[in-house]
C-alpha cells in the first residue's frame, strides 16, 4: 500500500483538508438517508482527537461550476451536526475560508460550501488547487467514491500537501487491495446486472485474476445466447455475442473456470407473482417468442453454492435476477444467504459493491453480514475494471 493512513501524520495545531462524500438524497430540504454522512464520523473525530482542524471539503449534486442554491450544503448541515455531535460551520465562500470569521474560527469543524460551484473544481485547474492547498496544512481523502475523478479536491490538492487516506478511504482501499490484488486464493466473483455492455472492461479484468466467475441476470442471458440459446423475450445484446464469446475464450486461457445458469425461472410477463416455470438453459435451449428468463433456477443456485464453498474470496457486483420483484429474486437471495453465513463462519472474505449490488444484499437481509460492502459505484467498477484511479494515484505520488 503506497498510501498513508491518518495513524502516520502529525495533526496537532494543523487544519486537515478533508475530502469527504455527502452527497446524499434530500427530499424538501431534509436528508432522507444519512449513511454517507455517518461513514465519515469516524474519520473526523480521529481527526481532532490527534489535535487537528476538519475543513470539510464536498460536492451536492451537479451544479456544473456555478452557484446554485439549491445545491447548497446547507441542506445537510443539520444531518452533518447530529452525526458528528459537533459545532459545524459552513464557510459559503472561499473568500471566506481565506478569512475565517470568529464564529468559523471557534468552531469543531469546518464546512466549505459546494466544492462543485467553482469551475476550478472540475477542471483540476492547478491555481484553484494550490488556493484550496493553501487553507490547509494536511490533506486527507476520506472520499473513495470521487476517486476516479481527477478533479482538484481529489487529486489536484493532493499533490501539493502531505496526504493521506480517511478511514473510510482506508477501509475501502484495504478491503478492495484484500479482494482483488493480493486475495486469499481459490477468489471468485458474481457478477450479474441487466447488460454485458457495461461490464466488458470488468469481465476482461476479472477473468485474468479469478479462479471462478459466476455470470448472472440479464448478462448471463448473452452469453448463452452467444453459445446458441435462443431465449424468446429475454433481455439479451446480440451485438455483444462476439464480445461474449471472446470473454469465455479468455476464461479458458487464463484457468478461470465460467459459471453460467444451467436453469432459469422463466415467465411471460415481467410482474411480482407472474406465473412461471423452471426451464433448463443450455446452447439448444430455444424458448417462445414472449417467454423469458427472469432469474437463475435451483440447479444453478445449487452449482453457486458449491463454487462457494471452494473459495476464501468472494467478490460480487450485481443481481443474478430481477430482484426487485418476487419470485424473481430467489437466487440472488439464496446465494447472498450463503455467502453471509460462510462470511459469519469464517470461511470466506466477502467484498460487494455498486448500487444494484447494496440494494439486492439488503433485501436478502444480509448487508451487515459481508466482509465489506463498496457504496462507490463508479470507482468501485473502475477499481475492479483495474484501472487507475487519479485520487488513489496521488496518494500514493504516482501518476494518474
Amino acid at each position: 500500500m503506497g498510501w498513508k493512513s491518518l495513524d502516520e501524520m502529525e495533526l496537532t495545531g494543523k487544519r486537515v483538508l478533508v475530502r469527504v462524500d455527502i452527497n446524499v438524497p434530500v427530499e424538501n430540504g431534509k436528508v432522507t438517508d444519512a449513511t454517507r454522512i455517518e461513514r465519515i464520523v469516524p474519520t473526523v473525530r480521529d481527526i481532532i482527537a490527534k489535535g487537528g482542524k476538519p475543513v470539510l471539503l464536498a460536492h451536492f449534486g451537479r451544479p456544473k461550476g456555478k452557484v446554485n442554491l439549491d445545491m447548497s450544503l446547507d441542506q445537510v448541515l443539520p444531518a452533518l451536526r447530529t452525526a458528528l455531535g459537533l459545532r459545524v460551520v459552513l464557510v459559503e465562500t472561499l473568500e471566506g475560508a481565506e478569512n475565517l470569521t470568529a464564529e468559523a474560527q471557534s468552531a469543531d469543524v469546518i464546512l466549505l460550501e459546494n466544492i462543485r460551484f467553482y469551475p476550478g473544481e472540475e477542471a483540476n485547474d492547478p491555481v484553484f488547487a494550490a488556493r484550496l492547498a493553501a487553507l490547509g496544512d494536511v490533506y486527507c481523502n476520506d472520499a473513495f467514491s470521487a476517486a476516479h475523478r481527477a478533479h482538484a479536491s481529489t487529486e489536484g490538492v493532493a499533490r501539493l500537501m502531505p496526504s493521506c487516506a480517511g478511514r473510510l478511504m482506508q477501509a475501502e482501499l484495504s478491503a478492495l487491495e484484500a479482494a482483488l490484488s493480493k486475495p486469499e486464493r481459490p477468489v471468485g466473483a458474481v457478477v450479474g446486472g441487466a447488460k454485458v455492455s457495461t461490464k466488458i472492461a470488468l469481465l476482461e479484468n476479472l477473468v485474468n485474476r479469478l479462479d471462478v466467475l459466476i455470470i448472472g441476470g440479464g448478462m448471463a442471458n448473452t452469453f448463452l445466447g452467444a453459445q446458441g440459446a435462443q431465449l424468446g423475450a429475454s433481455l439479451s445484446e446480440p451485438d455483444f455475442f462476439e464480445t461474449a464469446r471472446d470473454i469465455l475464450a479468455q476464461a479458458e486461457k487464463a484457468g478461470c473456470r465460467v459459471i453460467l445458469p444451467k436453469d432459469g425461472l422463466v415467465a411471460r410477463e415481467f410482474a411480482a407473482g407472474a406465473a412461471h416455470e423452471v426451464v433448463a438453459l443450455s446452447s439448444t435451449t430455444v424458448l417462445e417468442k414472449d417467454q423469458m428468463v427472469l432469474d437463475a433456477g435451483p440447479e444453478t443456485i445449487t452449482e453457486v453454492r458449491s463454487a462457494f464453498e471452494t473459495l476464501k474470496t468472494l467478490i460480487w457486483n450485481g443481481p443474478m435476477g430481477a430482484f426487485e420483484i418476487e419470485p424473481f429474486d430467489t437466487a440472488t437471495v439464496a446465494a447472498a444467504t450463503d455467502a453471509a453465513a460462510r462470511t459469519r463462519a469464517g470461511k470466506l472474505i466477502s467484498v460487494a459493491g455498486g448500487g444494484d449490488t447494496v440494494a439486492a444484499l439488503n433485501r436478502a437481509g444480509v448487508a451487515e453480514d459481508f466482509s465489506y460492502i463498496s457504496t462507490a459505484g463508479g470507482a468501485f467498477l473502475e477499481w475492479m475494471e483495474g484501472k487507475v484511479l487519479p485520487g488513489v494515484a496521488a496518494l500514493e505520488g504516482k501518476a494518474a
